[in-house]
């Protein structure tokens, strides 16, 4: 919006989880978003998610120097393929990322879950438990808004907060947040930046694998 009655600040959620809307600048955004479309493609592109009880999530999801199964990581993809490199520069925004809101320097970044949502897909309450650092979880939007809930460490169920997050905010938490419970109960379509060019939301999730 051009202008707005109460506009977005940078907020802190809960304990070590702070909300920072438009963190990445138009121009970075694009750049991302590029980025993102080369890592989306074969091999190790992105893929559907099967869970151990057969079914599947509804976003889709390609992996960087760690591959994502649940619930746990290797080398490789669910067809054996190597998973594409982690890059040096996303490391260093990551590390920025938790510099510019909890102030503290974390260890080198390693994973990247990118997840694809159309305006149809959703993402259940979950921890990322599946990593050996507790090291802060960095979370990047690009394209449509969506509602990011955060609850709590003990339960999926309430206390929750929900986030509005739109296209360049950043999400981090860490420390008493980081093993919180999150999700996305919605995204609402059509309503990213139409200059970037993105018909649905992506998320770049940044995480310290510790192994």
């Amino acid at each position: 919006m051009d202008a707005e009655l109460f506009p977005r600040v940078r907020t802190e959620i809960a304990p070590g989880a702070v909300h920072v809307p438009d963190w990445l600048s138009p121009d970075r955004q694009r750049d991302l978003l590029t980025a993102c479309r080369a890592w989306a493609g074969p091999p190790a592109g992105l893929r559907t998610v099967r869970t151990p009880g057969g079914g599947t999530m509804t976003a889709r999801q390609v992996c960087l120097g760690w591959h994502w199964h649940p619930y746990a990581y290797s080398r490789t993809t669910t067809d054996g393929t190597p998973v594409k490199p982690f890059p040096t520069w996303l490391d260093d925004l990551g590390r920025q990322a938790v510099t510019d809101t909890l102030g503290t320097p974390t260890a080198s970044y390693d994973i990247a879950l990118i997840n694809f949502y159309d305006g149809d897909a959703r993402m259940g309450m979950h921890r990322d438990s599946d990593e050996k650092s507790q090291a802060p979880v960095v979370s990047l939007s690009l394209g449509d808004t969506c509602v990011f809930r955060f609850g709590n460490t003990e339960t999926r169920t309430k206390p929750y907060t929900d986030v509005e997050l739109r296209s360049g905010d950043l999400f981090v938490f860490g420390g008493p947040s980081r093993l919180a419970h999150h999700g996305v109960p919605r995204v609402y379509e059509g309503t990213g930046p139409g200059e970037l060019g993105l018909r649905g939301r992506l998320n770049v999730t940044l995480r310290v694998s510790g192994f």
